[in-house]
């Protein structure tokens, strides 16, 4: 007798994301597997072995991780979490590179290649926080599609989790990562995390430049008034991960809580070059701030502020000081040259695009 003609859905990663394919017969159905499996290994550049996404190193020294990650092919990652331990995490996504970071205490753990939007669904970039984590999530939008380990960034759509890798930007707007990347990064993670996307896929670039906080449409701003200071409400956002973005081009600071503004300030910086830093407030051995090696100041990786700098920092003291009883281990420091006055750009800008859930 022939093979049993079963009915059978099967969900296979393309460069989109994941396809269904129907299949009637068993015999068909492993030999459509294995056809995905020779297509995928040429394409990774590999005779034999597993589809890219699932290709990764795990390593134990600062050393070998920039040695296995200086040029990571389509899919490969590398991971290191014994580096740094503890402490609080943070990832950083540069469309330029194609190139996803992740730092625990201000060092640099892991990285991956990823996949961002497409021409036309292009990844928004900004300082986010993951607002929902389900690790066998299915897309409500492109046909109950899989998107194993999503970590949500905004409510209307946009995340993180695994999916098609053909080494260029090809989702809808999601980062895609490698598969098992995507487990472990999801396993380290919490709620309420923070992930920075800076760049510009179409336009690779050296280093993070100043257009870290790009024109959008969904995050209101309200500017200070002509003989306003500053301005602190708290009760917005009475929890939640701190972020702090300090923006050079406008001589403005603004707190944002669990992605609500709370706290906006006019601010004047030392007389000294401001391109993109961005540090996380360290708990360990003592409360500081760390800088994280973003690409094109790798340099900077670990290293503690300079007190110094901050102190020439000119802004109200009651401001600066109501700032500073809310910091804690975990808050995020954003220098960047962008604007975040909405007259700058003519345009609103989204900063921390957590929207309100749908």
């Amino acid at each position: 007798m022939g093979a049993a003609m079963i009915p059978v859905n099967l969900w296979l990663p393309n460069s989109s994301g994941f396809i269904a394919a129907h299949d009637t017969n068993a015999v068909a159905r492993r030999s459509l597997v294995t056809r995905w499996v020779a297509v995928a290994a040429i394409g990774a550049g590999l005779a034999l072995g597993p589809p890219a996404f699932a290709q990764g190193a795990r390593v134990s020294s600062p050393i070998e991780l920039d040695s296995r990650s200086a040029d990571l092919q389509p899919g490969e990652w590398v991971w290191a979490p014994e580096i740094a331990p503890v402490g609080p995490l943070l990832i950083y996504v540069d469309l330029s590179s194609q190139l996803a970071n992740v730092y625990r205490n201000g060092v640099r753990i892991g990285v991956s290649t990823i996949s961002s939007g497409k021409p036309g669904h292009e990844t928004p970039t900004g300082v986010f926080t993951i607002l929902q984590k389900d690790a066998d999530h299915r897309s409500s939008t492109y046909n109950n599609a899989p998107m194993p380990y999503q970590e949500r960034l905004t409510w209307d759509g946009v995340a993180l989790h695994a999916g098609g890798l053909p080494g260029y930007p090809e989702s809808h707007g999601c980062v895609h990562l490698p598969l098992e990347f995507a487990r472990v990064l999801f396993e380290t993670t919490e709620i309420g995390g923070t992930v920075v996307v800076n760049g510009a896929a179409s336009r690779p670039i050296g280093g993070a430049g100043g257009g870290i906080l790009e024109p959008g449409d969904s995050s209101p701003h309200n500017p200070l008034a002509q003989d306003e200071s500053f301005r602190w409400q708290p009760e917005l956002s009475p929890s939640g991960p701190l972020t702090i973005v300090v923006s050079s081009t406008d001589g403005r600071i603004v707190v944002l809580r669990n992605g609500v503004e709370i706290g906006r300030s006019r601010i004047q910086l030392p007389e000294e070059p401001f391109e993109t830093h961005l540090l996380t407030y360290s708990g360990t051995p003592e409360p500081h701030w760390v800088f994280v090696g973003v690409p094109g100041h790798g340099g900077e990786q670990g290293k503690p502020l300079d007190l110094g700098m901050a102190t020439r920092a000119r802004m109200p003291e009651a401001f600066r000081s109501r700032l500073r009883e809310i910091i804690v281990p975990g808050t995020t420091l954003l220098f960047t040259q962008a604007p975040v006055i909405p007259d700058s750009t003519a345009r609103q800008l989204t900063v921390l695009a957590s929207g309100e859930h749908q």
